[in-house]
């Protein structure tokens, strides 16, 4: 892709931008006048049809046919819906024309448009997913969406690599969002809490200390179980378990996320019980009673997840059990999305892809596992998101300090607003299963 600069009026918009942290959103992308026509066109039609306001920043914009009122109330909805505000329309529909739904983040994140509910924009646009381009248009869509970097690719080197690039960005980041156990998994509430409530810190660690309780009942983790956990995180799931009696081996690629582990093991006093190590999970031998991973499968990528459930069964002792919870999609947008390079990819999450639950069950069973429960809760997760997200905004000062510029401030509201909307409009699930050997009953 050709970049060619902004007008010196546009470079930084409404949000400066650091154009060698950021180029390709310092830039605009170069697009033919008439791919950025289309691109209008076809934008212009999608969002007329859905219940969001459309501005042109500052007037209303009134799309033709699009049963919006001066009011931006859109007819027959029975109330107010979302409003998105372009203040550049021209840039906007110009990245889309290049980028699809990577210029679509890269407009949000150069501030060429806003919007009053981010969320509640963001679900509208995943709830009809599959209505944004027209039939016709989407048998095409291998001519127009770029393909997944090959350096992005999880082999050991590149997986060490993209974990890097976003677990190592600072543990004091995530901090000022997470919950005082620094859980960056969905939490388990009980009740849901309304969505515009904060909970409290001690609320929110209960809710995570409820999730980690069920894995670990999956996993029958009781005094003396030998249990392997992949994926450390910031090691509250260890501790826990440490705290049943178990003695527990936890592996994890990030540098940051091993050592301030570490230390909290020991703050807990359990660090006779649990070892953190460096180290990808290819790599670990051994046989354990009990393996726990949470949330990892979606770094793997689908190259791998055969690597990943290979080692899972082969790291299980006779009468082993796994606990895996994983962000699952459908099937048919899992296959459509494998070998694109979205947003997500780009800025987020390199290297990653959320399974299908039909992939999960396809490829567990192909290493000699089967899921002997799966539960579902995606729910739980739209609500941990909006919780991240409030303590992330009420950071921002915070955040600021730390050296996170406007950019990536505005990338990470995205990411979290991107997410909670996912699993809002039920594009995404989060699910607890638990596995075991397809011929335990036959193992001596």
């Amino acid at each position: 892709m050709t970049l060619t600069p902004l007008p010196s009026a546009v470079r930084t918009g409404r949000v400066p931008v650091d154009p060698h942290r950021w180029p390709e959103v310092a830039r605009l992308p170069r697009a033919s006048a008439a791919r950025t026509a289309v691109a209008r066109l076809l934008v212009e039609r999608a969002l007329a049809r859905l219940p969001l306001r459309i501005r042109n920043a500052p007037s209303v914009f009134l799309s033709e046919g699009g049963g919006v009122d001066l009011a931006g109330r859109r007819a027959g909805d029975g109330g107010s819906a979302p409003s998105l505000t372009l203040h550049d329309p021209d840039a906007f529909h110009r990245r889309i024309g290049a980028d699809g739904l990577i210029g679509f983040g890269e407009s949000y994140m150069a501030g060429e448009w806003d919007a009053d509910d981010l969320v509640g924009v963001l679900t509208v646009l995943a709830r009809h997913v599959d209505d944004l381009v027209p039939a016709p248009l989407r048998r095409l869509r291998g001519a127009w969406v770029r393909r997944r970097p090959e350096a992005d690719l999880n082999t050991p080197d590149g997986a060490r690599e993209n974990i890097h690039r976003h677990y190592d960005l600072s543990n004091e980041l995530f901090a000022l969002f997470l919950d005082p156990g620094l859980s960056y998994s969905s939490a388990v509430f009980d009740p849901l809490p309304h969505s515009s409530e904060v909970v409290c810190d001690a609320d929110f660690t209960a809710a995570q200390h409820r999730k980690i309780d069920r894995l670990l009942d999956l996993a029958e983790t009781g005094p003396g179980t030998e249990l392997l956990e992949i994926g450390t995180g910031w090691g509250e799931l260890a501790i826990r378990a440490a705290t049943r009696g178990a003695r527990v081996r936890t592996v994890t690629l990030s540098e940051e996320q091993l050592a301030l582990a570490r230390r909290r093991v020991a703050l807990a006093g359990v660090a006779d019980r649990v070892s953190v190590e460096r180290l990808d999970y290819r790599h670990v031998r051994g046989r354990y009673d009990a393996v726990v991973s949470v949330e990892m499968i979606e770094a793997v990528g689908a190259e791998f997840w055969h690597d990943y459930f290979t080692a899972l069964r082969r790291l299980l002792a006779p009468g082993g059990r796994v606990a895996l919870q994983a962000i699952t999609m459908p099937h048919e947008r899992m296959l459509a999305t494998a070998r694109t390079h979205t947003w997500i990819s780009k800025y987020v999450f390199p290297g990653g892809l959320i399974p299908s639950p039909e992939a999960l069950a396809r490829e567990s069973a192909a290493a000699g596992l089967r899921i002997t429960d799966d539960t579902g809760y995606g729910d739980h997760y739209a609500e941990t998101l909006g919780q991240w997200r409030a303590r992330f905004r009420h950071a921002e000062a915070d955040v600021a300090a730390l050296g996170f510029d406007p950019v990536f401030r505005r990338m990470w509201d995205f990411y979290l607003a991107y997410s909670e909307a996912g699993f809002r409009s039920g594009y995404l699930d989060v699910r607890q299963l638990r596995l075991t050997a397809a011929d335990r009953e036959t193992t001596p």
